[in-house]
């Protein structure tokens, strides 16, 4: 890709680094290609629960962080509390200082696109979900009432502020085809740029381990669900080993583990470490009861795992149902574990692999974000 040497600004919604959850894994990992495509890039980043990050600085001109307004009279305002705890004075003074293209890391950062000041500024938007449905969904999976009544609320409020941001962007660049689907059929000015990964080309393991791997964020309360459904419905009698990989387990989680000698919990391991797992598993196992957006740990296991066992609402819209194996009942799930543990992976599945992934390349996404600035 040719060097273009434009400028950029990015206000993204936390510190990208470490790139260790999905959100900030796109964030980081489009930093890095757009910075090796040329583009001089200020980041803006919202600080709340991560320390600064010197290893920025290597993809960025400069870097600036803002605190989030985290106290809860914003639960109480207009906005949603995602969006009006991440308005900030000093943040539209700095994108004033010049005239460059401003993107928008996912509608959290938005409540600046609505200032007049920014109404003659070339700004881009990235869904990262359909914020509104993602919620909705939450409060569903959510049992602590205050929690459900929270994110309920968020919803309603999420719905209302998008278009008042969507329709103030030149692009919202949606993350998953149905995500796009949606934003086309909302909103004239929608583009499909998919997730941003660690990934350069498909590297499918010439031999494997005998375990299965769960891997996510699970602080959040989707990723925490499905391991509760994988240890307490599917693994509860099946002989073969789950290994579950991710930051901030809930108690029960952590409990319900303990109950099960053939189930593993290993927390807060580094990018590096949660990658050679997905490429050690023999099955990469990745129940979801959330369908918008696109998961990016997904892509890390048709990048980098073997076989790939997902649920319905995993890959639909995705464009990736030909390269996993899919179910979606405890029993269906038990099934085809037993299968795929004694399977071997082809030539073919690896073909297919890059064929029907070069669509999600970070190459080809830098260059659909080049087009728009």
């Amino acid at each position: 890709m040719s060097r273009s040497f434009r400028n950029l600004h990015v206000v993204s919604f936390s510190i990208p680094f470490p790139a260790n959850y999905g959100g900030v894994i796109d964030v980081f990992y489009k930093l890095k290609s757009l910075s090796e495509a040329g583009v001089k890039i200020t980041l803006h980043c919202f600080q709340y629960d991560r320390m600064p990050a010197p290893e920025l600085d290597e993809f960025c001109e400069k870097v600036f962080y803002y605190p989030r307004k985290m106290k809860g009279a914003h639960l109480l305002g207009f906005y949603p509390f995602i969006v009006g705890s991440r308005s900030s004075e000093q943040l539209i003074e700095n994108l004033m200082k010049d005239d460059a293209p401003i993107l928008f890391e996912g509608l959290h950062t938005c409540i600046s696109i609505t200032d007049n000041r920014l109404k003659n500024r070339k700004k881009l938007i990235r869904s990262h979900n359909i914020e509104h449905d993602y919620y909705s969904a939450l409060a569903k999976l959510e049992r602590n009432p205050m929690k459900r009544l929270y994110y309920k609320t968020e919803s309603r409020k999420l719905e209302r502020f998008e278009p008042l941001a969507y329709n103030k962007a030149d692009a919202v660049l949606g993350i998953s085809q149905k995500d796009t689907d949606y934003l086309k059929k909302n909103y004239e000015n929608a583009i499909h740029v998919s997730a941003f990964h660690a990934f350069n080309k498909v590297n499918i393991p010439e031999k494997t381990e005998d375990f299965c791997l769960y891997h996510g964020n699970l602080s959040v309360g989707e990723n925490n669900q499905a391991a509760l459904f994988l240890v307490g419905e599917v693994f509860e009698d099946l002989e073969e080993q789950l290994i579950i990989v991710g930051n901030n387990p809930s108690v029960q989680l952590q409990k319900i583990v303990k109950q099960h000698p053939n189930v593993e919990l290993k927390d807060n391991l580094s990018s590096n470490q949660i990658n050679d797992l997905i490429h050690q598993a023999k099955v990469n196992i990745l129940p979801t009861f959330q369908n918008t957006g696109i998961k990016l740990k997904l892509l890390a296991a048709l990048f980098n795992g073997a076989h790939c066992l997902v649920n319905d609402p995993m890959v639909e819209g995705t464009g990736l149902e030909k390269l996993v194996d899919r179910a979606n009942t405890p029993q269906d799930f038990k099934s085809k574990i037993k299968y795929l543990m004694n399977s071997s992976h082809s030539k073919s599945m690896t073909q297919q692999r890059q064929a029907l992934l070069k669509p999600f390349t970070n190459q080809e996404n830098s260059a659909l974000i080049l087009n728009l600035i």
